[in-house]
C-alpha cells in the first residue's frame, strides 16, 4: 500500500530568495524521526485533500505509518544554513512480489476508524493496478511516499534537488522507476511539472466499497493518480500501456 503525496502546506506571506537561503540535500537519519514528523504536522498532515476531508485530527497511526520508509535509507531532506529541516521527499522502496505472494492489506491492521477508510482506498487502488505488471522488466521501484516543503522557502527550487537526489540514488543502484500515488490534484501537477507522466487514474467518486462514495474532497482534487518517471538506464523502455478507471 502507497502512501499519499502531497506538496500543499500553509501560506507565506513571504517568499524566501536563494542569496538568503542557502541549503543542503542530505540523507533523512533515523534521529530525524521527530523534526520530519513535526514539518508534516506543519505543512502536510492537515492540508492532503484525504486527511482534510474526514477532519483526520492528530493520529498516531498516521504519524508512524509515515516513517515507516526511514529504514530504506533513500529519503532526503533539505537543510537550511540553521540545520533545520525545509524539505522532505520521503521514498521507500517497492520489490517484485513473488507468484504466490498475498499481497498485505494495510488497513487490516489499522484500530483509527478514519485513518483506516484511508489505508483501505489505497488497498483498492494497488488491487486495482499493479506497477509491476506495468513494468514487467523492474524487480526493484523506487517509491515516493510523501514530498513537502515548507512554504515560507518556496522558489529555491526544493522539491527538483529532493527528486534530483533520489535520481543519484536510482543510478547509484541501478533501479529504472520511480512510483509517486497522488490524492492531491495540485502534487499530481508537481510531478508532471518533474518529469512524471500518469500510468493509472482512479476517480474519488468510482471507490464505493459499500454502493457509496466514501471521499467527497474540495475541489479540485477527484481522485488518485499514479505517476511515474522512467530513467531508462538500460536505454529500453518497457512499458505497458496507461490504466484508467
Amino acid at each position: 500500500m502507497e502512501d499519499v503525496l502531497n506538496v500543499s502546506g500553509k501560506a507565506s506571506t513571504t517568499t524566501a530568495t536563494k542569496d538568503d537561503c542557502p541549503y543542503t540535500i542530505e540523507l533523512v537519519q533515523p534521529e530525524d524521526a521527530d523534526a520530519v514528523i513535526a514539518m508534516l504536522k506543519t505543512f502536510f498532515f492537515k492540508d492532503e485533500p484525504l486527511n482534510t476531508f474526514l477532519d483526520l485530527g492528530e493520529c498516531k497511526e498516521l504519524e508512524k505509518y509515515s516513517l515507516k520508509p526511514l529504514s530504506d535509507n533513500c529519503s532526503y531532506k533539505a537543510v537550511n544554513k540553521s540545520g533545520d529541516i525545509i524539505g522532505i521527499f520521503l521514498n521507500g522502496l517497492m520489490r517484485r512480489p513473488s507468484p504466490d505472494e498475498v499481497p498485505e492489506k494495510a488497513a487490516d491492521s489499522c484500530d483509527h476508524p478514519k485513518f483506516k477508510k484511508i489505508l483501505s482506498l489505497m488497498d483498492h487502488v494497488e488491487e486495482k493496478f499493479n506497477i509491476f505488471d506495468h513494468y514487467p522488466n523492474e524487480e526493484l521501484i523506487l517509491d515516493g511516499k510523501i514530498l513537502s516543503v515548507d512554504t515560507n522557502y518556496r522558489g529555491l527550487g526544493i522539491a527538483g534537488r529532493l527528486t534530483e537526489r533520489a535520481y543519484e540514488y536510482m543510478r547509484e543502484n541501478g533501479i529504472n522507476v520511480y512510483h509517486v500515488l497522488c490524492s492531491s490534484h495540485y502534487s499530481a501537477r508537481v510531478m508532471e511539472k518533474l518529469g512524471f507522466h500518469e500510468v493509472f487514474s482512479m476517480q474519488f467518486s468510482e471507490y464505493q466499497p459499500d454502493g457509496k462514495v466514501v471521499f467527497k474532497p474540495a475541489h479540485p482534487h477527484v481522485g488518485m493518480r499514479i505517476m511515474a518517471k522512467e530513467l531508462n538506464l538500460d536505454g529500453k523502455q518497457s512499458a505497458a500501456p496507461i490504466t484508467k478507471l
